[in-house]
């Protein structure tokens, strides 16, 4: 029976056959790997060993439907081990670490229902370079460009219309061409310069439209971002006191230990909390198609964070327990908030920007902004927030203005 290709692998095979530089790759079904068919694999693997390393790309039958970055790929050996890693992995992590984004895309975008074991992988000689990422957008192709593991001092992501090589912007316009319709593509740049088309996606059918405006309320010190067209936008917030949430804990633990009024606590009653805020924050992921997060977390939220770990020591299995809640809670959190596309927070927190966050075509409707605070007024503005009532739910504004300096705004 033959398996009928992804997206991903479906576009690479036509723009081979169109004589782009397209890297030798391999599609290896899920059904391959269920029923140990390696032959045409290890004949691959073979071909390339001398690199040593491969790239191993998701490829999953409903991948087209979900927008760039839900399916991880990833760097392995170039044997048959370092593939079935690899895929184990991706799957691993669709299951688990991308649930909430799958999820919410369902929810909001109408995504298929996916299974995860039916994770196809791409496998391509492993290419030493930098990452871009090509499109048009209002009428005029942009790239974005990404790490350059060539280069021991990295720079940010960026983008610009104009690339560091104009071949760059006829092959774009020839692969367009040549599909037919608009669509994303990922090169990789080697160094020495070759362009190499890893990946294209079909963007036809994604809409940008424009933002609105509203009244301030609290101005902040700057922004960073990478998209610069929209000075405006509206969000329902979340408001994260992690400060807050460990000292429930910690005040749980100390009941457990020295007693409290009414019924005994147990270990059960600690976990409670962690899991209530663990489904505060799920629920209100995939209420909300489009959110933000004000953080109000204080410096010692790391110091509580040890406290509430430590407190049941003289309880091991109890503490052991807590322990593993409060370790998996912050992989929780950290899924959270991947799925926000506005942070609103002390300068000292960064985001740390893949590609299809920086610049895939989700962001040139929706780009991540990181709205701050200097480091040394935190106590300041979080007494502003707390102040002026603004809490989990609010639609708020913000603003920003031809200096970079956003304002907030509670609507």
């Amino acid at each position: 029976m033959k398996t009928s290709l992804p997206e991903k692998a479906r576009l690479l095979e036509r723009l081979k056959q169109g004589n782009f530089n397209v890297p030798d790759f391999i599609y290896v079904p899920a059904i391959d790997f269920e029923q140990k068919n390696f032959e045409v694999l290890n004949a691959f693997l073979k071909k390339h060993q001398e690199s040593f390393k491969v790239l191993a790309r998701s490829a999953h039958p409903q991948e087209e439907h979900f927008k760039g970055g839900t399916f991880e790929s990833l760097e392995t050996y170039a044997d048959l081990s370092g593939i079935q890693y690899a895929r184990k992995r991706m799957i691993k992590s669709a299951k688990f670490d991308k649930k909430l984004t799958i999820q919410r895309q369902q929810k909001f975008h109408h995504a298929p229902a996916v299974d995860p074991d039916g994770m196809g992988v791409i496998v391509m000689p492993f290419i030493e370079g930098s990452s871009v990422m090509a499109k048009i957008v209002a009428g005029d192709w942009e790239f974005g460009y990404c790490r350059n593991r060539l280069h021991k001092v990295q720079q940010d992501p960026y983008i610009t219309r104009t690339p560091h090589d104009q071949k760059l912007l006829q092959i774009s316009e020839d692969i367009q061409t040549y599909l037919g319709f608009a669509c994303e593509i990922e090169y990789v740049i080697s160094a020495d310069n070759e362009i190499h088309v890893v990946q294209a996606k079909d963007i036809s059918h994604i809409e940008m439209l424009e933002q609105m405006e509203s009244e301030r309320s609290i101005r902040l010190d700057g922004i960073y971002r990478i998209r610069k067209r929209r000075n405006y936008r509206e969000r329902t917030v979340y408001v994260m006191d992690n400060t807050a949430f460990y000292i429930s804990v910690i005040s749980k633990c100390e009941d457990m230990i020295h007693g409290s009024e009414g019924p005994a606590i147990d270990v059960e009653d600690i976990l409670e909390i962690i899991s209530e805020y663990e489904s505060g924050l799920e629920e209100f992921a995939l209420k909300h198609q489009r959110f933000g997060i004000i953080e109000l977390s204080t410096e010692a939220v790391t110091e509580l964070y040890q406290i509430a770990n430590h407190y049941l020591n003289d309880f091991p299995d109890s503490q052991k327990q807590l322990s593993n809640a409060l370790h998996n809670n912050r992989y929780k959190i950290d899924y959270f908030l991947s799925e926000s596309d506005t942070f609103i927070t002390k300068d000292k927190i960064r985001v740390n920007l893949g590609g299809h966050d920086a610049y895939g075509i989700n962001t040139v409707r929706y780009p991540l902004w990181s709205v701050y605070w200097k480091l040394e007024k935190h106590e300041k503005i979080v007494k502003e927030f707390k102040k002026l009532g603004f809490k989990t739910g609010d639609l708020v504004g913000i603003d920003i203005d031809t200096e970079e300096k956003p304002t907030i705004y509670r609507l």
